[in-house]
């Protein structure tokens, strides 16, 4: 089901905004493609990241894979949500951008860790498009921590 932007909550359209704005700082310079996300915390907090490349391609990092990083370098792992927003060189997207199969897997463990189902707002470039969704439904019969036995207890921050 797709929504517009104005049916969002107050907390869905400050962290679509947020992802926006990220999208901006993406290093991009092979693809030309900008990506932005935005994770909301356990505490309400805004962590950001962008795309970025790299000429040995299989080192580029998403902007999922980039605010997850971020948070946990904070001393952040438990979210709530993320946001995702993208648009290229010359042109806006006209379906939403949903996360690669890496982010899928990276958001899971940390869903996991989170002990919630992480919720996924996707979003095309005008915001005309959007759709939420949980990493559970964007990554069924999913394989986690969880799954063989690892106590994550631990690296809940």
């Amino acid at each position: 089901k797709t929504i517009k932007f104005k049916d969002l909550t107050t907390e869905q359209k400050r962290l679509l905004k947020a992802a926006e704005k990220a999208m901006s700082t993406a290093y991009n310079p092979y693809s030309k493609f900008f990506v932005g996300a935005a994770l909301l915390t356990r505490d309400n907090k805004i962590i950001t990241g962008s795309n970025v490349e790299n000429a040995a391609y299989g080192s580029t990092i998403c902007a999922e894979r980039a605010a997850i990083l971020r948070a946990n370098a904070l001393g952040k792992r438990c979210f709530k949500s993320i946001a995702l927003i993208a648009k290229g060189e010359d042109f806006n997207t006209k379906e939403v951008t949903a996360p690669c199969g890496s982010c899928r897997q990276v958001l899971l463990e940390f869903s996991q860790i989170s002990e919630t189902d992480l919720t996924v707002i996707m979003s095309t470039t005008k915001k005309d498009k959007i759709i939420i969704s949980s990493i559970s439904e964007l990554l069924p019969l999913n394989f986690g921590p969880k799954d063989i036995g690892i106590d994550i207890k631990h690296y809940q921050k």
